[in-house]
């Protein structure tokens, strides 16, 4: 099915915005020491191209849908992270666990007298609660963008895989400016290495998220697996894990085992999806 004129518009809108928002909120974080503005920028393009266009508001995906995919689409990105960092331990690429984090969360969370395992534990709760509920701002304002906005669109004259990738990709290259000039990253693996397995991560990551954005027709989704992806890997287990002179190159978003972990699991759902969501042209 082609692209008709009023998709072509409206894509060509958001993209235009998306880029003049990306150049404000790429200012403001030198002003401001933080991401949130460059995420809630996508949000605030994603709007301003539904005024323009007339596009409802409603059309973003608010509904909440069934608990059922909001749970998954909270524990499925702590599977990825747990099973990933159980073969970096087991690999010989990182240890568990790093008592020097402990100590300093013992100083921020003022437990000095609760003994390592309660801090442990207070830690992952707290990050998996409170710490995941402060995301929603900035991980809203980005997902309104890439799953509430552009993944329907897409839809209207692509199939499920042409969708999931042209929206992931999108979404990946958005961060490549902040990887390439040392802003997003480590400072131990090359900027190409860095960049190669960060779009893997996220293209598999978002392969997932489209199929639970088109199999919900909840922006909610997204919101919650961003959310929690990004809490479990740079909030529990990356801080968790002693680094040796090889984790670099595996851990955290931009290392190898994280990235074919969440391949293994996008192909899964990429097979879903391409049975479940009929191409525009069928």
């Amino acid at each position: 099915m082609k692209i008709s004129k009023d998709s072509a518009l409206t894509l060509g809108t958001f993209f235009i915005l998306v880029t003049i928002f990306y150049a404000v909120g790429y200012w403001l974080i030198f002003r401001m020491g933080q991401a949130t503005p460059l995420m809630l920028s996508v949000g605030a393009a994603t709007v301003l191209t539904c005024l323009i266009r007339k596009r409802s508001l409603a059309e973003l995906g608010w509904r909440w849908g069934t608990w059922t995919y909001q749970w998954a689409s909270y524990l499925i990105p702590f599977f990825i992270a747990l099973l990933s960092y159980v073969l970096i331990c087991a690999l010989g690429f990182g240890d568990w666990f790093n008592s020097d984090f402990i100590v300093q969360q013992k100083d921020n969370y003022n437990l000095n007298n609760w003994n390592n395992a309660s801090v442990l534990v207070f830690h992952i709760l707290l990050a998996a609660s409170i710490s995941f509920l402060i995301s929603l701002p900035s991980v809203l304002g980005e997902e309104l963008g890439w799953r509430g906005f552009l993944v329907p669109e897409l839809s209207k004259f692509m199939s499920f895989t042409s969708v999931a990738l042209v929206s992931s990709f999108v979404w990946a290259l958005w961060h490549w400016p902040l990887i390439i000039i040392g802003l997003y990253g480590n400072e131990v693996t090359p900027w190409y290495y860095q960049l190669f397995f960060f779009t893997l991560f996220i293209m598999s990551t978002g392969v997932i998220m489209t199929y639970m954005r088109m199999k919900t027709n909840s922006l909610w989704t997204a919101v919650i697996y961003h959310m929690s992806s990004n809490i479990f890997i740079q909030k529990v287990f990356t801080p968790m894990t002693v680094q040796n002179s090889q984790s670099s190159w595996y851990i955290d978003e931009f290392g190898a085992v994280t990235a074919l972990v969440a391949c293994c699991f996008a192909a899964y759902f990429w097979r879903r999806g391409i049975a479940e969501f009929r191409s525009p042209t069928a």
